[in-house]
């Protein structure tokens, strides 16, 4: 070989090598600001996991009788949107609508939420503020999922008979159409003031009766598998 093709080709050989090692360390630059960017967001979901749980403490000292309502509500919704294949943030979304979903019950006079016996009707409508007065709440925190949304709207129902804007179908969101659903499960099976227990088997009879109705086909049918195939149990 030639001196001047050798010293050509040291030439190329030097500068691909400054070039690599330019490569390597903007790929390791990356990968730093990658795990800088997963830390940073861990820790923004900490704080909002602490904050959520902060305000469902809040919300059972104003109901007693409702005290692990949320906390089941919650475990049903998830158990439902893992089984219909939620992606991971939505279920992280209802996780953390359902442990807040009643948060609108602190604007609510504790004498109407204990109150033994049936509620007249002005009480009634003093509770059914409660989807609009928990998303008032909240609406101003920066979640990472709709989570004010889901809180106004769990109690919609699909053919818009709900609360508080009566929303029907697609209007409502997919996460508060499941959450609406685990919410009756979770009531219908456990101890109010102003009734007994109902049981599984009449929940499960009031959703089964009402599906496509009231309550959406598709988590219907989810949760009938759940609760009667799976034997979930609160």
């Amino acid at each position: 070989m030639a001196l001047p093709s050798f010293a050509v080709l040291a030439n190329l050989i030097l500068t691909n090598a400054h070039f690599s090692d330019e490569i390597q360390q903007e790929i390791d630059k990356r990968k730093r600001a990658e795990q800088e960017l997963h830390r940073g967001y861990d820790q923004l979901r900490e704080t909002f996991c602490a904050a959520v749980n902060a305000l469902a403490s809040t919300v059972e000292l104003k109901d007693p009788y409702t005290a692990a309502h949320q906390q089941w509500v919650t475990r049903l919704a998830c158990t439902l949107a893992a089984e219909m294949d939620f992606s991971k943030d939505q279920i992280e979304g209802v996780r953390m609508a359902g442990l807040i979903h009643d948060i609108g019950k602190l604007m609510v006079p504790a004498e109407f939420l204990s109150k033994p016996g049936s509620l007249t009707e002005i009480e009634y409508d003093a509770i059914k503020v409660h989807p609009q007065s928990g998303y008032d709440i909240v609406k101003d925190i920066q979640f990472p999922r709709p989570v004010a949304q889901i809180i106004l709207q769990h109690h919609e129902r699909v053919d818009g008979s709900g609360y508080p804007h009566n929303l029907q179908g697609d209007q409502i969101l997919p996460e508060a159409r499941l959450l609406a659903v685990a919410d009756v499960v979770e009531s219908m099976s456990s101890y109010r003031p102003y009734r007994d227990r109902h049981g599984i088997e009449f929940a499960c009879e009031e959703i089964s009766n009402n599906r496509g109705t009231l309550y959406d086909t598709d988590v219907v049918d989810v949760c009938l598998e759940v609760l009667q195939e799976k034997r979930f149990t609160f």
